[in-house]
């Protein structure tokens, strides 16, 4: 039972978003339409960012907030390895030291993609302070 709403809350958080951006985007085609079909005039810039493909954010900010996100989730996971170590050491103290372990060296993989995502950012906001101090 807990698997099937694990997995369920896991296809939630993916699949809701992409249900809002492509009802935001059948939206805003039908708002054109409409203004097509009265006489209105579209801006060609319009059409023309409608055409282009959604990209996630680039750059030092984007950086910054998936180092934020990713190393929060992994500290999460980490401090939920020290509280499943707790909370099974009356039951067995090598299982509960297994157990974790796994989960804490698990909540380390996005830890660390996070901090090196972090440090992208700051080296990537640091280039672009200098660049803009030289020019």
């Amino acid at each position: 039972m807990e698997t099937l709403i694990f997995f369920s809350f896991l296809a939630a958080v993916i699949l809701v978003p992409v249900y809002l951006r492509s009802r935001d985007r059948t939206h805003m085609y039908d708002t054109l339409r409409q203004a097509y079909e009265h006489g209105q005039p579209v801006p060609p810039e319009l059409i023309q960012a409608l055409q282009q493909p959604v990209r996630p954010r680039s750059g030092p900010d984007g950086d910054f907030r998936r180092g934020l996100i990713l190393s929060i989730v992994g500290l999460g996971l980490c401090g939920m390895g020290a509280a499943c170590y707790f909370g099974l050491w009356d039951a067995s103290p090598v299982g509960a030291a297994i157990t974790a372990a796994s989960i804490a060296g698990v909540g380390m993989i996005p830890t660390l993609l996070g901090l090196a995502f972090l440090a992208l950012a700051w080296w990537g906001h640091s280039r672009s302070s200098a660049a803009s101090k030289a020019g």
